[in-house]
């Protein structure tokens, strides 16, 4: 009897399973328009395919194991519809992600100031978002959140600023390396912080590529960004797909004082937030800031043509913000909009349709299991965050998934602002119509003490030098100037509401307000309930440990408050 040949003297049923992984942007059939009919495939989340099948009933016993085999790579041929290769190109991924930008200065979002051609593209031809929020108003725990796609207060010393980052949270980098992908890193990485004394080998963020440097501008970073990213794709194996994290140091302070001015950008452009006076002087500072954006965009731009030129950029999941808000007063630091609300685009043609924008609320504990479920993985239980999977997918515009209800944010310690090194607790959550924000210690100064260290006259050092804060500070006695002052650096009640549509500057706090009273109650509960469930040590026994956790930039000396909380 030749090999493979069914025999009438033997009759065996055989059951087949299968476990698959598929990348998410390789097709999968509807299992009622399979032309087997006895193939019965089904999916889960993390693009799973479970094919069953009897194998027709009359098999030579001798012959079985052949015979099966023969028919699986039948089913698999005919049912899926796909080759083996294009099972196994899963796609790159690129995230590039600025230093200090809120939302919404880009010119995809109509802002006048900033030239942003490249990004207006990735919006263009993918997807703008117009709701996503940082993990944290501070870059090194909002970094650390969107690398281990958990919540700062989930993440121990990496959930504060400039601390450590424990081991034991695994990183998407790590995990997408151990799946096959070559990593790797331009830039700033996850910091300010020290990821040594926690045993690990490399920055959080993956292998450094940083060697090349560029002639630039007062104020620039040196690091020629996207060479660096070049050198990368030059030492990738040809059969590996990439993850690599750009991550500029723009638009970090210091600028370079008229830059803006000087590269033809216009004081009467600029975008001016509500919380800062509108001045020649706040104007040409905005006018810098937006002119280190232009910097990240160009970069951006020259690492999309590098992978237009090697045919590697249409599978290329490629995702585009910032991790905290702008460097003014009352922006970065702050649980306010402008602090938290970030710029965001994502590109990749072979799943998401152009053209779209999406009014989805998005946190960036989101970020960590969406790169995990496109490359076919499992996204670990830990991960409170939930996969943009779907939202790429869909090809509607406006809000796709209703469970998206509410976003997070959260910090304790920014610089060290305070005596004894105190942190400044907020949590914030962000719902379509309005930002709660809970400040767990009131009776601290939000901005840091306003006592200067060294003998400086004023601190308030959870603001960034800058020209702006000069102005307050200078301006703070100035019948038109001063509520910008005391805006920025007065203490704050414990709970704040903001109707954000209204009030987009966090101006008019609606918490003591009657007529938003059951309102107020309803979100304080969600609140409660939501950092309860995630462990938050704020609501669990107090967050005392935070004032624990060792800091290893500088510290200052400050003198000692009159009353200790």
């Amino acid at each position: 009897m030749p090999p493979c040949s069914f025999s009438r003297h033997a009759t065996v049923s055989v059951t087949i399973k299968l476990d698959l992984y598929f990348p998410a942007h390789i097709f999968l059939p509807d299992p009622n328009k399979c032309s087997t009919s006895r193939i019965e495939p089904t999916y889960d989340t993390a693009r799973r395919v479970t094919l069953e099948n009897t194998v027709p009933r009359n098999i030579n016993r001798t012959n079985s194991t052949r015979t099966i085999t023969a028919v699986v790579v039948l089913l698999l041929l005919n049912c899926m519809n796909t080759t083996v290769s294009a099972a196994a190109s899963r796609p790159n991924i690129l995230l590039a992600i600025s230093d200090d930008q809120s939302y919404p200065y880009a010119s995809a979002y109509g802002d006048k100031t900033t030239n942003t051609p490249v990004f207006d593209r990735i919006a263009r031809e993918g997807i703008l978002f117009t709701n996503a929020f940082c993990a944290s108003p501070g870059c090194s725990p909002c970094r650390a959140a969107l690398l281990t796609g958990r919540h700062t207060w989930q993440i121990e010393q990496a959930g504060t600023h400039a601390s450590s980052f424990p081991k034991k949270y695994r990183v998407y980098p790590d995990i997408l390396e151990d799946a096959g992908y070559f990593v790797g890193y331009t830039g700033k990485g996850w910091g300010p912080g020290n990821w040594k004394v926690s045993g690990r080998t490399r920055n959080p963020a993956g292998p450094v590529f940083s060697k090349h440097k560029a002639k630039v501008p007062r104020g620039i970073s040196k690091t020629d960004y996207a060479r660096n990213f070049q050198d990368f794709l030059e030492r990738k194996p040809k059969d590996k797909p990439f993850c690599f994290w750009f991550g500029a140091s723009e638009p970090h302070r210091a600028y370079a004082k008229g830059r803006g001015l000087t590269m033809g950008k216009k004081l009467e452009d600029a975008h001016v937030p509500p919380f800062l006076p509108d001045t020649p002087e706040i104007r040409s500072d905005i006018l810098d800031y937006c002119a280190e954006i232009d910097h990240f965009d160009q970069h951006l731009g020259r690492m999309i043509h590098e992978l237009e030129e090697r045919g590697e950029l249409d599978n290329t999941l490629i995702l585009v913000t910032a991790d905290n808000g702008m460097p003014f007063p009352r922006a970065k630091a702050n649980g306010y909009e402008y602090g938290i609300h970030a710029p965001m685009a994502i590109r990749w043609p072979i799943v998401v349709k152009s053209g779209r924008t999406i009014d989805d609320l998005i946190g960036f504990v989101d970020y960590a299991p969406t790169f995990l479920e496109a490359a076919g993985l499992d996204v670990p239980s830990a991960m409170p965050g939930r996969s943009l999977m779907n939202i790429l997918r869909s090809e509607k515009s406006g809000r796709i998934d209703p469970g998206r209800e509410m976003v997070f944010s959260a910090r304790e310690r920014h610089s060290s602002s305070r005596w004894n090194n105190w942190t400044y607790p907020i949590r914030s959550m962000r719902t379509h119509d309005y930002l709660l924000i809970r400040n767990f210690r009131p009776n601290r100064w939000p901005a840091g003490d306003p006592a200067g260290f060294q003998g400086a006259p004023f601190g308030y050092y959870d603001i960034d030098g800058c020209p702006s804060k000069t102005f307050l500070i200078e301006h703070r006695k100035s019948q038109s100037f001063s509520k910008f002052f005391h805006w920025a650096i007065d203490k704050r009640p414990e709970f704040e509401l903001f109707d954000v549509k209204n009030d987009p500057g966090n101006l008019n706090n609606l918490a003591n307000d009657a007529k938003h009273a059951a309102l107020l109650k309803n979100l304080q509960h969600k609140m409660e309930n939501y950092l309860r469930n995630t462990g938050d040590p704020r609501v669990i026994d107090g967050g005392d440990i935070y004032e624990e956790y060792k800091r290893y930039s500088r510290i200052r000396q400050f003198p000692k408050p009159p009353i200790i909380d």
